[in-house]
């Protein structure tokens, strides 16, 4: 199966002209034509579906493409030592002695081991002084740490969900044979480069994740073109994200006003091909994407590998001059599971070999690039708390009258652009997904909280991969 192209030229030309008042747009959609409204409704149609889009935005040109991924070969292909001078893994750091947590009082905690935690302070709960300060047991050899939302991630790091998901692990075994994903042996043997882009809020409660960019010395062109290729990979998913949300029947920026200042990132990866270049190697197990929106620039090595909603696995191929978007498990919170999050892998074939051979005669780089921005949203006030697997089951039924404590975890994923719904945005089904039978699985809930769970299980918190 082929994903369909979606040609965004004629939807831009009108773009700006749509107003975002449901009403007025509706008569809008009747002024231009019925090709609007079908447009519009196949893109949303597609990302129900597949859960992928591949769109032409003529704005995102394959020279731009090019630009960015000779940059990041340059990059990957500098020794490990100076890669490094440029890891923040301290950043979402905390103190580990104590953990600040809200409650009724009269709780007894002492037996639960909370090895990782991050406390965003609900108002309403400071204003009626429900709080304690709890003594953490921690087993220093397990103790994780926060990081990796700027500069680089070393190959090593992050760790596939289908290696620590239980559930996720039955559900793989009952596919058939030939949908299933490959199994990785262990982290992910690639390098990533966070990269923020677009503007941050001036004030928010998740300054972690809207920290300053880190730009690697010798690398004049780096702003630049990272800046450059980053923003107009966000105005693509803009343009997709007004028109998926005409084709739900929402409002034309019913995605797009909780996307502003968003913590959105450019997230390049580069997998070592003369290193890691036999066939099966998996560099990025199979998993979702915590963001709203993820779109991926044209590699020049194939092994991105989908699955549909129907459970079907194919083999992406991206056509020159175009870009790949994937759901990711922002836009399902906000649907109520119409648009399900995209699961997705990268891994070694054949064509890759193929490829790794053509490149090897021609005397190119043998480090696959890819070049991926997600897009994120907004966020309410409550408490997170990341910690031991054992113990979540036991905490969570300890806090059983905190309604909206969801103790979850999720996966980042390969060159992409991670758009955001904004850090102080809540996620909640929007119009009339409020009505679905399956909105009460997607409740209230703070998207930068969301975010610094979902981090917890892909292991971008500085633990080298140890467990």
């Amino acid at each position: 199966m082929e994903i369909p192209v979606i040609d965004l030229s004629r939807y831009l030309e009108i773009a700006d002209k749509l107003s975002t008042d449901p009403v007025i747009l509706s008569g809008q959609i009747e002024e231009f034509g019925s090709w609007l409204s079908e447009l519009c409704k196949e893109v949303s149609q597609i990302l129900r579906e597949t859960g992928a889009l591949v769109v032409k935005d003529p704005r995102c040109t394959a020279e731009d493409n090019d630009k960015f991924i000779d940059m990041m070969e340059k990059y990957f292909e500098r020794p490990r030592e100076f890669k490094l001078l440029q890891e923040r893994s301290h950043l979402h750091y905390q103190e580990r002695e104590k953990v600040l947590f809200f409650g009724m009082g009269g709780e007894n905690f002492e037996d639960v081991k909370v090895l990782m935690w991050m406390i965003v302070l609900d108002d309403k709960f400071w204003e009626l002084g429900w709080f304690w300060v709890l003594d953490v047991l921690v087993e220093e050899n397990r103790f994780v740490k926060w990081g990796y939302q700027v500069g680089v991630t070393p190959e090593g790091v992050e760790v596939p969900r289908s290696l620590v998901d239980e559930e996720m692990q039955k559900k793989l075994k009952a596919m058939p044979k030939e949908f299933q994903p490959s199994t990785p042996s262990g982290p992910d043997p690639k390098w990533r480069y966070m990269w923020r882009v677009g503007p941050r809020p001036s004030n928010t409660r998740f300054k972690e994740l809207n920290s300053e960019p880190v730009i690697p010395e010798g690398f004049p062109e780096w702003k630049d073109t990272m800046d450059s290729w980053g923003c107009k990979m966000i105005t693509a998913i803009e343009a997709v994200a007004e028109m998926a949300a005409i084709g739900f029947g929402l409002s034309k920026d019913a995605f797009t006003s909780l996307m502003k200042q968003g913590p959105h990132l450019l997230a390049p990866t580069g997998s070592d091909l003369s290193r890691y270049g036999q066939e099966g190697t998996v560099f990025a197990g199979y998993h979702y994407d915590l963001n709203f929106l993820t779109i991926h620039g044209r590699s020049r090595f194939p092994g991105l590998n989908i699955w549909l909603r129907n459970g079907q696995k194919i083999e992406v191929k991206v056509p020159s001059g175009c870009l790949l978007i994937q759901t990711g498990k922002q836009i399902e919170w906000l649907t109520a599971g119409e648009c399900m999050a995209g699961m997705h892998e990268v891994v070694v074939t054949n064509r890759t070999i193929d490829a790794i051979k053509l490149a090897s005669q021609q005397n190119r780089s043998l480090w696959r690039v890819s070049s991926t921005v997600s897009g994120a949203k907004h966020t309410i006030s409550s408490i997170i708390i990341l910690l031991d697997l054992g113990a979540r089951n036991l905490l969570k039924s300890k806090l059983h009258f905190l309604e909206n404590l969801v103790l979850t975890c999720f996966i980042l994923d390969h060159m992409q652009l991670f758009a955001h719904i904004a850090s102080d945005a809540v996620l909640k089904p929007l119009g009339h997904f409020v009505e679905s039978p399956l909105a009460s699985k997607y409740p209230l809930m703070c998207s930068g909280e969301f975010v610094e769970q979902e981090l917890a299980v892909i292991n971008l918190k500085g633990n080298k991969g140890e467990s």
